[in-house]
């Protein structure tokens, strides 16, 4: 069987981009500046206010990797390190490079894809008119095709708190994404200070500390 795992970085819109309609429908249950900006501060997590910056891919067997990435300054070019790829792209190429090497592979390895990247992936695709070439959300309880490792984890949402891809592998001895001082929370910030690699490193990172985890997780965990 061959896998393929993955991860997504997003940042979100200018918000004073957003026409009047939208700004006031975010904004509606705010009722402080500071909640205010927490929601804007949020726009990232959302595709309807967010856009993919990077897709990263590890192929599951042989542990190439790949990542796509927007280039915030325009300047960055494409680059190897070690057994990975780094490939400037826009977002509709990040997206449809995505969806070319994803049909390849039989089964997708994800933290929390489910909750998160395949639905923003998928909502991005449409977006930009580009076709998906799989199902990213299948049955959620069949494993076949979709290996969640955050459902897995929590075991389907019996265990909720405190189960971050940094929290999981920190408690199971797996070198965090966090450890060279890049966390999610900081990309939309990396974006505009220009430093797109940074954030294309820390995307592969995230990838491979879920590969590592779903090797603990088949071995130790999986029934």
């Amino acid at each position: 069987m061959s896998r393929i795992v993955f991860d997504i970085e997003t940042v979100g819109v200018d918000f004073e981009g957003l026409d009047k309609s939208s700004q006031e429908s975010l904004l509606k249950n705010a009722k402080t500046e500071e909640e205010q900006q927490a929601i804007k501060d949020c726009l990232a997590l959302s595709p309807l206010t967010g856009k993919i910056v990077a897709i990263g891919m590890v192929d599951y067997d042989t542990n190439d990797g790949v990542v796509f990435f927007q280039s915030s300054n325009g300047k960055d070019k494409d680059f190897k390190e070690n057994n990975s790829k780094y490939i400037v792209c826009s977002e509709k190429e990040i997206i449809e490079n995505f969806w070319k090497i994803v049909t390849k592979y039989t089964q997708i390895v994800t933290y929390n894809g489910r909750g998160f990247d395949c639905p923003f992936i998928m909502l991005r695709s449409a977006a930009h008119r580009c076709k998906p070439t799989r199902d990213i959300m299948p049955y959620r309880f069949d494993i076949k095709s979709h290996i969640d490792l955050y459902d897995q984890m929590t075991f389907y949402g019996s265990m909720r708190k405190g189960f971050s891809l940094h929290m999981v592998t920190q408690a199971l001895g797996i070198k965090s994404p966090k450890e060279e001082g890049v966390s999610g929370a900081m990309v939309s910030d990396l974006f505009k200070q220009e430093k797109s690699i940074d954030i294309a490193r820390y995307c592969l990172r995230d990838v491979r500390a879920t590969k590592e985890l779903c090797e603990i997780w088949q071995q130790y965990i999986k029934p």
